[in-house]
């Protein structure tokens, strides 16, 4: 009864989850896309830097921006905030079910690191909270002041708590962990940065004053770090659906090349958008492809024709699948953690086997995903063994 909870609340959970991100990618984007289809045009109202006209729905809409910010300001401001909070929110407590609760399972694998619970997740918490000091602490410094080189740091540091994640956790979380490192850095830019920043624009103007530009500007940097970081996150929190990803020796380097195209892309969409000639922003489609290419690359599958010669019965394949699936993929589990078979793909049978090997050869033969955390410690010479006898049916 536990476990049936338990999924209750991770479905209702990722569903809240998925609706406060929709919301907040889906301002971010418009926000981003409408700040650069900004045009001077005559007769603007004092102060204004741009304006721009805009049709959906139905309507039509005349949007304008401000230098900094106008003389007075509405008691109806409308902000943008609670997305993005929501977001990050939902996201920990859907950390909190999914792998802090079953920490064993979903969050070690004792073939990466051999790692108590408590120890995991208190990793896993104190690393979130560090990569936004690193990174706002970047922000903050010099190196923030220069574009190019601000974003390739923010990329080496993305890639070095890839690269930390993948020697530590399971596959599957730990790029489920790199993607809510990228979040929480989204996230943060929102709380700690941007709204302040508006929230001290708005206290003086409420003053009678006027407001320092910088805030603005600052803000606006943080805004447009997380649209490029959008499509690459979003890259990250699905990783658990293939395991050419999470199962690959070389998972860090896949991220990089995951950060280098999803941002060239998100780079290509916002130019686009605003009509921009495409000599300008060409390059990110051979950048695209090149990223798209070496990942593919990455993750083709391995030679299996030794396997052929490894000889297998069909009691060996039995054995191996009772002792490290059948626990879990049972009609009545005895694992812990659930309560039906996950997916409901039951391995009993020999013709349990033959009916799900692709999944089978996917998760547990090619990649090293399942058994979950490999608790029941599953060896190589095991996993080529049952691969042979897949190969062989």
């Amino acid at each position: 009864m536990i476990a049936f909870f338990a999924d209750w609340l991770n479905l209702l959970i990722r569903w809240a989850h998925l609706i406060a991100g929709i919301g907040w990618i889906g301002t971010s984007f418009y926000f981003i896309a409408l700040d650069l289809s900004m045009k001077r045009r005559e007769n603007m109202n004092p102060g204004v830097a741009g304006t721009a006209w805009e049709v959906h729905g139905g309507g039509f809409y005349h949007v304008e921006k401000y230098t900094v910010a106008p003389k007075q300001l509405p008691g109806d401001l409308i902000w943008f905030k609670w997305e993005a909070y929501l977001t990050w929110v939902t996201g920990m407590a859907l950390m909190v079910v999914q792998f802090y609760l079953n920490a064993s399972a979903w969050l070690i694998d004792p073939n990466v690191m051999p790692l108590l619970p408590w120890q995991a997740i208190g990793i896993s918490i104190v690393s979130l909270l560090a990569g936004w000091l690193i990174y706002d602490g970047i922000c903050r410094s010099p190196v923030g002041k220069n574009t190019t080189l601000l974003a390739a740091v923010v990329f080496v540091l993305i890639l070095a708590a890839a690269y930390g994640y993948t020697h530590v956790f399971s596959g599957r979380s730990a790029l489920i962990h790199v993607g809510a490192f990228i979040g929480t850095l989204m996230a943060f830019n929102v709380f700690a940065i941007i709204i302040p920043n508006q929230k001290k624009i708005t206290e003086v103007l409420m003053a009678g004053q006027e407001p320092d530009a910088k805030y603005g500007e600052i803000g606006k940097q943080r805004s447009v770090h997380n649209t490029y970081l959008t499509l690459p996150v979003l890259v990250m929190m699905v990783s658990g659906h293939y395991p050419m990803l999470t199962g690959n020796a070389q998972a860090w380097l896949l991220v990089g090349l995951i950060v280098v195209g999803g941002a060239a892309l998100r780079h290509f969409l916002v130019r686009h958008e605003v009509g921009d000639p495409l000599e300008g922003y060409s390059w990110t489609l051979p950048a695209i492809f090149i990223s798209l290419c070496l990942a593919m690359w990455l993750t083709q599958p391995q030679d299996r024709s030794r396997l052929a010669e490894i000889d297998v019965s069909d009691v060996e394949a039995i054995q191996i699948t009772q002792k490290h699936c059948v626990s879990c993929h049972a009609k009545k589990p005895t694992h812990e953690s659930f309560e039906e078979a996950p997916k409901n793909v039951v391995l009993e049978t020999l013709d349990d086997l033959r009916r799900y090997a692709t999944l089978i050869d996917q998760h547990s033969v090619k990649t090293e995903s399942m058994p979950l955390g490999n608790e029941t410690e599953m060896t190589r010479e095991e996993r080529d063994k049952l691969g042979a006898w897949l190969v062989s049916q």
